[in-house]
């Protein structure tokens, strides 16, 4: 298998561009909207937060790789699984 390295090396820097991009936004989303809160909820009962931030982990990477593989596959870029 013949992979051209710098092929390789473009295609990371687009994806970190993009991840780096999406996990700001949801970032500055998810403190905005839930940072009251996700912080009450951490000081009143901390298991209950325990789950509700795993959910949120979880939710967070699947969408971020649900949207950067609509991206790169709308760029045309070859993905290297």
């Amino acid at each position: 298998m013949d992979i051209d390295s710098s092929k390789i090396i473009r295609n990371f820097l687009i994806e970190l561009v993009v991840y780096g991009a999406l996990v700001v936004a949801y970032f500055i989303l998810v403190l905005r909207s839930l940072g009251g809160w996700l912080t009450s909820l951490y000081d009143n009962n901390l298991p209950v937060y325990s789950i509700v931030a795993l959910v949120l982990i979880v939710v967070q990477a699947v969408f971020l790789e649900k949207v950067t593989s609509f991206l790169i596959e709308r760029l045309g870029l070859e993905r290297l699984e």
